[in-house]
């Protein structure tokens, strides 16, 4: 049996966060200054973990592999599993040129360029960051909006800037469900609570996107539609994460916002006709299918009846070669691992795919293809997320991450602050909110108890405060610049959303720290 120390190095709880930091330190010096390829970034990371876990924490050599195998499993299914078949999902779209078709459908609903950029970057992104996410929605986003006529640049900011209120609910509420995982806190309280904070971001991104798209008038002309979009959204994700499904969440919250602007189109006065292809009633419908499908199929699973049916497929045991206790002497959650092996996301939207590949009338051959060439181009993002995820389990098994946040957590009350800023260094540094919930969400929670704060809170935080961090990440800036074909104008295009990410950061530091006091802990579930 091994158990989690907290001070295992000289007795001193500094000196025993700092040595527990390293691997983190060294993911994002490598990631964020040195460029290094993110899975490589990750597996020197994993190692570095590992080394400190076996000699500064004396963790078993066997039991710190085996928490890296399990952390690595966990990243393949449910969270890859999710993301492969969402992917091809997308994929069978443009594969039958129902994309395009959907791209038109878009343009029909307004020749406002503003009113396009908002239901294309911010609804229409939303739809993708709810089944994909990891870069996804900021790539289609992107070709769209230069399909529409943006210029370049443009697009890319206003893609990189609409991808915010969404992550923490994307690629089918992976990232909070990321965040129960490592925490061991219930998914419940934590979804509601993550619903209570990026509501209120939503509430103003469309302002700020059509701001961005055509300045002051564009805000002075299109502010009401705009603020409409972003109630109707935050609504839609604030209703769903806290009463329906957190898988479900950014998926209603993103068809509330589209739908407003469907049944109120305004149209420019400056804008020029143009011809474009027509497409009959039933391809406009094959196009939105797929999304249509899946939110049945996950609607229907949320049954009580069929729910418990999904879940008793749910196979529960032991992880083999680990035995931990934590520094209280209670058993380690991940002592026991869960394979839902149908009450899951990916599953579903498997499921979800075979009934989308009938509906365009893609052949089962051509459906098999396109699922195969989904995983090969995803072959690095998926060893990046295994190491990611690796590296986690380690910190959390090790007792690493169990001391970084007892060290933090004497910084008492202003932890409340900090707790958004942590969450979005970590995806500003490795482009995800479900990496930056699997590196910081259980130290968010154990900081949070050691100084008196709410764990759910706080845990909740560190995923709010990293959606913020999404646009500036390396990773997303280069997916924006080669989408909008401005390949090396990524520092250009960091100038550009860097003012935004701080500015919002600051009013989402404010937010969870008057929900930590009386002034807005009334909002908390």
């Amino acid at each position: 049996m091994f158990v989690q120390p907290l001070t295992p190095v000289g007795e001193s709880l500094a000196l025993s966060a700092l040595i527990a930091l390293l691997p983190l330190v060294i993911l994002f010096v490598l990631l964020g200054g040195l460029r290094v390829a993110a899975y490589r970034a990750a597996l020197i990371a994993l190692a570095l973990a590992i080394l400190v876990a076996v000699f500064a924490f004396q963790m078993p050599m066997v039991q710190a592999l085996s928490s890296a195998a399990q952390g690595a499993v966990f990243g393949v299914f449910p969270i890859l599993w999710i993301v492969i078949n969402a992917l091809w999902v997308y994929h069978m779209t443009v594969k039958t040129g129902h994309f395009d078709v959907l791209r038109r459908s878009f343009s029909r609903i307004s020749d406002d360029p503003r009113i396009q950029g908002v239901i294309v970057a911010f609804c229409f992104g939303g739809l993708i960051e709810a089944l994909a996410g990891f870069g996804a929605p900021v790539a289609i986003s992107s070709v769209m909006l230069v399909a529409l006529g943006f210029p370049p640049m443009r697009a890319a900011v206003v893609a990189l800037v609409a991808n915010t209120a969404p992550v923490a609910f994307g690629a089918m509420g992976t990232p909070v469900v990321t965040l129960a995982k490592v925490t061991a806190l219930p998914l419940g309280p934590l979804s509601a609570t993550v619903g209570r904070q990026t509501p209120l971001l939503a509430l103003f991104v469309p302002l700020v996107l059509v701001a961005l798209i055509d300045g002051k008038r564009g805000l002075r002309e299109t502010w009401f539609p705009a603020l409409l979009c972003g109630t109707a959204f935050a609504v839609g994700q604030f209703a769903t994460a806290n009463y329906l499904s957190t898988e479900l969440t950014d998926i209603v919250a993103s068809l509330a916002g589209a739908l407003v602007l469907v049944f109120m189109p305004r149209k420019n006065p400056n804008a020029t006709a143009t011809e474009e292809q027509t497409d009959s009633t039933a391809e406009i419908v094959r196009a939105y299918a797929p999304y249509a499908v899946i939110i049945v199929i996950f609607a229907l699973a949320q049954i009580p009846a069929l729910k418990s049916l999904l879940a008793s497929a749910t196979q529960t045991f032991h992880w083999p070669l680990l035995d931990i206790k934590t520094a209280a002497g209670k058993p380690a959650s991940g002592n026991n691992f869960s394979l839902p092996l149908l009450a899951t996301g990916g599953t579903l939207v498997l499921l979800s795919g075979v009934i989308t590949a009938a509906i365009l009338k893609l052949s089962p051959k051509d459906a098999v293809l396109e699922y195969t060439s989904t995983v090969s181009k995803l072959r690095l993002p998926i060893v990046t997320v295994m190491g990611v995820l690796g590296l986690a389990y380690v910190m959390n098994l090790s007792g690493q991450t169990a001391t970084i946040g007892s060290w933090i957590a004497g910084t008492g009350p202003a932890l409340a602050f900090l707790s958004p800023v942590l969450g979005w260094f970590g995806v500003a540094v490795s482009g995800s909110d479900t990496s930056s919930n699997a590196l910081f969400g259980a130290l968010q929670a154990t900081a949070a108890t050691q100084a008196g704060l709410s764990p759910v809170l706080l845990s909740a935080a560190n995923s709010s405060g990293g959606v913020l961090g999404k646009m500036i990440s390396p990773q997303n800036l280069t997916i924006a610049c080669a989408s909008a074909s401005m390949v090396g104008q990524e520092s250009v295009l960091l100038r550009q959303v860097l003012p935004w990410s701080l500015g919002l950061l600051v009013v989402m530091c404010v937010i969870v720290v008057l929900q930590s006091t009386s002034v807005l802990g009334w909002m908390l579930p």
